[in-house]
């Protein structure tokens, strides 16, 4: 796991959960880890303790649910600043999967600068995204393919986006709990598509996906 695609610099990584779902929000994250300059200014046990935790992060989907959390806490202690951020199923149908997961992915950097108040550069992980403006300026951004597996920052927003719907997901089926979301997530697994089948979708459901094979509302 490298720390940084450019050393030297406050380098903020971005990453989504929940692009493939039929139900809830795309939620993003976006983290802030101490640039290098920083970080060889501190004693020598603290150096490692970071680069100990840095060296677990991981794509998030490779991580077991408790390794996650146990990670998340981590990543909220060093970081600099974080932000986490959702786009609603609402606007996932008026404006369609990706645009939402980069308006949501924006929300989180924005969030993340009312904490910390400069950046230098945004690393994102996938292949699709839309510039930044701060300040009137445009914030440079790498796209990376799988860059929460290679990346840092990127791993870490994975986890934070990963354990903030999956923690909605859990709230939100014990209102419904015939989709059984504590458990899918919202994802299309079989359970939750003969659920819909039986019941009928909700004000949750993505009313532009295939909810089922041959079941499209838009």
């Amino acid at each position: 796991m490298n720390l940084f695609y450019h050393n030297n610099c406050l380098e903020v990584g971005c990453d989504e959960a929940g692009r493939g779902c039929l139900a809830g929000p795309v939620v993003a994250a976006a983290v802030l880890f101490p640039p290098v300059f920083f970080i060889e200014k501190w004693e020598k046990g603290k150096q490692k303790k970071f680069y100990d935790f840095i060296s677990q992060l991981n794509d998030s989907k490779k991580l077991s649910e408790k390794k996650r959390e146990f990670l998340r806490e981590h990543i909220l202690e060093n970081c600099l600043a974080f932000g986490i951020a959702s786009c609603s199923p609402e606007e996932i149908d008026n404006i369609n999967i990706l645009n939402a997961s980069i308006l949501a992915m924006h929300r989180a950097i924005s969030k993340l600068l009312k904490k910390y108040n400069k950046i230098d550069s945004i690393i994102v992980d996938g292949n699709r995204f839309k510039p930044y403006i701060f300040d009137n300026k445009e914030i440079p951004h790498d796209c990376i393919i799988k860059g929460d597996a290679k990346f840092a920052s990127i791993a870490a927003a994975s986890i934070l986006a990963k354990t903030e719907r999956d923690g909605y997901m859990a709230n939100l089926s014990k209102e419904f709990p015939q989709f059984n979301w504590g458990k899918n997530k919202g994802y299309p697994t079989k359970d939750h598509r003969e659920a819909i089948a039986k019941f009928g979708p909700t004000m949750h459901h993505r009313k532009s996906f295939a909810l089922l094979p041959e079941l499209s509302l838009f």
